[in-house]
């Protein structure tokens, strides 16, 4: 008998009438992280990841995107470069950059044509150093996120969980979601890396802390940051 053949005589049998209640699986696995979101832990362990993963990190204040993104483009893009971004992002994150916005008319032709993509993201996973994207409004179709060679995304450290249980109970599995791991790469069978096959060649990851400075009047009149 072919190793073959017992696989398929055990299959046989499970399929019996007669042959009993299934085994029991044990579920006795980590289900819960140790550490609360946005933990400095899991921040450094996340960075960490990303970096083995070969994409930049960069981090700032919700103040400091608009400048990083400009900043960012700058080095890595031509120069009056373009990027692309979804209906829901903060504008104010774009910086001083020139950006279109994808109202879903966009072909992929033209995504292809486009410098660069800045989104959000729905929760950030440190122990893999994964990214999920969920098409929110901020995070836009999943189409752009995988055509420009530049994908800058924006994660807040609050929503960096430990692992992926911890992300699978906050995301809705009935959304498109999106997983980056670093920018994309392959392997063939002779472990010749390839880069740009299945979405961008390179990742931007601005880590987000701090509310950064709102501006508002006192009594007097007088404006000030706080």
């Amino acid at each position: 008998m072919t190793t073959r053949d017992d696989v398929l005589a055990r299959i046989r049998f499970s399929l019996r009438s007669d042959a009993g209640a299934p085994t029991s699986v044990p579920r006795n696995y980590n289900t819960v992280g140790m550490h609360q979101p946005g933990a400095r832990e899991l921040v450094d362990l996340f960075e960490a990841r990303l970096v083995d993963y070969k994409a930049t990190v960069r981090r700032t204040t919700p103040t400091g995107i608009g400048g990083q993104v400009t900043a960012i483009l700058a080095e890595r893009a031509r120069a009056n470069a373009c990027v692309v971004v979804p209906p829901g992002l903060d504008r104010r994150w774009v910086g001083a950059a020139t950006f279109v916005v994808d109202d879903g008319a966009m072909t992929a032709a033209q995504l292809d044509e486009t410098d660069a993509v800045l989104t959000a993201c729905a929760v950030a996973i440190a122990e893999t150093g994964t990214i999920v994207l969920d098409a929110a409004p901020d995070q836009g179709r999943r189409a752009i996120s995988l055509l420009p060679d530049l994908h800058i995304c924006v994660v807040r450290v609050e929503q960096i969980v430990e692992n992926v249980p911890d992300a699978l109970r906050l995301l809705d599995p009935s959304r498109p979601l999106t997983l980056i791991s670093g920018g994309s790469a392959t392997s063939d069978i002779e472990l010749e890396r390839v880069e740009g096959v299945h979405g961008p060649r390179n990742l931007v990851v601005l880590i987000v802390s701090g509310r950064g400075k709102r501006v508002s009047a006192d009594q007097s009149g007088r404006v000030g940051a706080r």
